[in-house]
């Protein structure tokens, strides 16, 4: 995997914990080369790490979905944390889309999804 050493992740979160006051979830679309790096799961492992929730897919024309769910700075963090991880790599990605959309309730962990 490109650019993403595993720390000590947070674990899942608890599905009966209420979700924080500022939780936010995003849907994001990314496009640039965004397949066959490694990208889903380094995406997976940034989320993580951070404590998010949602999920992440290639897409058929050569994009890359993701929602991803929580505290709102944790959210915030996960983009820099991204360019941090293909900081030494010469990939080159944009975020195409960026919405706010409604907080999914009891999901626990950040899946790839196929």
């Amino acid at each position: 995997m490109f650019g993403f050493r595993r720390s000590d992740a947070r674990p899942s979160r608890d599905a009966s914990a209420p979700l924080p006051a500022d939780a936010r979830r995003l849907h994001l679309r990314f496009v640039g080369q965004v397949q066959g790096v490694g990208f889903r799961w380094t995406s997976m492992g940034v989320a993580r790490d951070l404590g998010l929730t949602g999920w992440v897919r290639n897409e058929r024309d050569g994009s890359v979905t993701a929602e991803i769910q929580g505290e709102a700075a944790h959210v915030g963090a996960f983009f820099s944390q991204m360019l941090e991880a293909y900081r030494r790599y010469p990939i080159s990605y944009t975020v195409d889309e960026r919405e706010d959309i409604p907080l999914v309730e009891g999901e626990t962990d950040f899946e790839v999804r196929y």
